[in-house]
């Protein structure tokens, strides 16, 4: 039986509308895949200038943290201050670390530039120290204060050959770390007793003692301990031996490979 003509040019028109239908869909289908390419894409390869989500691993004596900006250049007959302060703003907005503890560390590199040139001390490396060591003064709650004062007393482990510790006896009858036995390390910069007896330094330089529990002198006194291992802190075998020698004990090259994770990531971000 042969079909009215009208219900035939209705089929055509129905399969043509069908056709459109199903072109259209998978036109939708193949955006969306696009779509998702493109998101799987972006997700695997972040663009050149996001943060990396891991640090360079860290191979003894092979390298040296990134370099970071220099702090300001000392100016002995000179107030630095203003300079410094305004350094350490910029700094502090492109990394996590806070203003006032970046003074210190920056005032460190400044001063360690005269007292051990050969050194060639970097902020980003004291830093590093700080953060493994106390996450820059926040241990327990605590934070550096306006002053330069850590809030809390920071106090390590005793260091009686327990935990990992190395045995270090009693050398300041309790006097800094309140133990009459066994030595512990103090304030935001973890220095052994006997260490900072030996290369305490004031950075204020106003003539009072200096307290391991300021983090200008803290600063000021590590960078000292890294400079007396006589080594040049910009060649990878010095970096290393330093940071090491710094710890003393357990497991120091543990200790220096946090250090250097921590710096170099500082040193990036300052850039």
């Amino acid at each position: 039986m042969t079909e009215p003509a009208g219900r035939t040019r209705t089929s055509a028109s129905a399969s043509a509308g069908s056709r459109l239908a199903y072109g259209k869909i998978a036109g939708t289908v193949a955006l969306v895949a696009t779509g998702v390419v493109l998101i799987m894409t972006v997700g695997v390869t972040p663009p050149d200038d996001a943060p990396a989500d891991d640090t360079r691993t860290a191979v003894p004596d092979a390298a040296t943290p990134a370099s970071a900006p220099p702090a300001p250049i000392d100016r002995p007959n000179a107030s630095d201050a203003a300079n410094l302060t305004a350094w350490a703003k910029r700094m502090a907005r492109r990394t996590t670390i806070s203003a006032r503890a970046l003074a210190a560390y920056g005032r460190t590199e400044m001063w360690m530039r005269s007292e051990a040139p050969d050194c060639r001390l970097s902020w980003a490396t004291v830093a590093g120290l700080a953060d493994v060591a106390s996450a820059h003064g926040t241990t327990d709650g605590g934070h550096i204060g306006r002053d330069g004062t850590a809030t809390t007393p920071i106090l390590g482990p005793l260091h009686d050959g327990t935990n990992g510790t190395s045995k270090a006896p009693d050398t300041d009858n309790g006097v800094l770390d309140g133990a009459a036995r066994w030595d512990r390390a103090v304030g935001p910069l973890q220095i052994m007793p006997e260490r900072w007896q030996r290369w305490r330094a004031r950075a204020a330089r106003d003539g009072e003692a200096p307290d391991p529990h300021h983090i200008d002198d803290a600063a000021l006194t590590a960078g000292r301990i890294l400079c007396g291992a006589d080594a040049d802190m910009s060649t990878p075998r010095g970096w290393w031996r330093a940071v090491r020698d710094y710890r003393r004990g357990g497991d120091s090259a543990g200790f220096a490979q946090k250090v250097f994770a921590s710096a170099d990531r500082s040193a990036e971000l300052a850039r």
